[in-house]
């Protein structure tokens, strides 16, 4: 079998991602002539390789791109790496509503700390996340198969725990705001167990800066029972006396604009 009728074979059975060792099993020619058979697809655009040892086959709508987008392989990526993951952020944030605010990379949670990939035009970051098997997530079904999100509350904890990842402070609460009505006040509290303290404390504050209702009721008594001490809202306190949220046990150190 030449490496092109292999890749055709897989695609007509709806598959797009194939690993080196597979492709050596089905040509049955030495690895060395499998490698050159499979660079010479990736010369002229057929397929590519985000991971080494790893192929995407790239239909002609993608090959400007030059790439499958991420989000069409990435659950085929972790299982070949034996990896557990979620779609995250502000790549989660977008299947839940959220849209103010595009990330220009897949953004994917992952038990330890993971070197991004850069596939043609496409771009994953990957973002470490303790307790991950905690975390609850939604499966979202796409063309290429299931897709591992995080759940709408899983969601805006990541985002008040990472803000440095959707834009900082302000576009962390513009995406947090702006999913407000789909979350549950119970679920929240119970997926703020799974993160360090300060993302609750953080994350209740920042629900409740447009003044506007929100489920925050059973945040507050988690963080009132498991809070021991006041943080700062933004990085570094500095000396300067800052106002305090009682409520949220938090030094408010910084002054947040969502763009709403």
């Amino acid at each position: 079998m030449s490496a092109e009728t292999f890749i055709e074979s897989l695609a007509i059975r709806g598959r797009l991602t194939f690993s080196s060792v597979e492709a050596l099993s089905a040509l049955g020619s030495s690895a060395l002539a499998t490698r050159v058979a499979l660079m010479r697809l990736r010369e002229r655009g057929k397929i590519a390789m985000p991971y080494r040892g790893f192929y995407v086959i790239v239909p002609p709508e993608y090959r400007r791109l030059g790439c499958l987008p991420p989000e069409q392989f990435i659950s085929q990526l972790m299982a070949h790496l034996k990896t557990h993951y979620y779609v995250g952020l502000l790549s989660a944030a977008q299947y839940h509503g959220a849209a103010h605010q595009r990330p220009q990379e897949l953004q994917v949670l992952v038990p330890k700390n993971r070197r991004g990939i850069i596939c043609g035009q496409t771009r994953t970051a990957f973002v470490a996340r303790k307790s991950l098997d905690e975390v609850p997530t939604n499966t979202i079904r796409t063309p290429r198969g299931d897709l591992c999100i995080s759940s709408p509350e899983a969601t805006v904890l990541d985002l008040a725990g990472y803000p440095a990842n959707a834009g900082g402070l302000d576009g962390a609460a513009t995406t947090i705001l702006e999913l407000k009505s789909s979350l549950d006040g119970d679920k929240l509290a119970r997926v703020a167990k799974t993160a360090p303290i300060p993302w609750a404390q953080r994350l209740g504050y920042l629900l409740e800066l447009d003044g506007e209702s929100a489920p925050t009721h059973q945040l507050a008594e988690y963080v009132r029972e498991a809070a021991v001490h006041y943080v700062p809202l933004g990085a570094g306190a500095g000396d300067k006396e800052y106002s305090r949220s009682k409520r949220w046990r938090l030094i408010v150190n910084t002054e947040v604009e969502p763009d709403l």
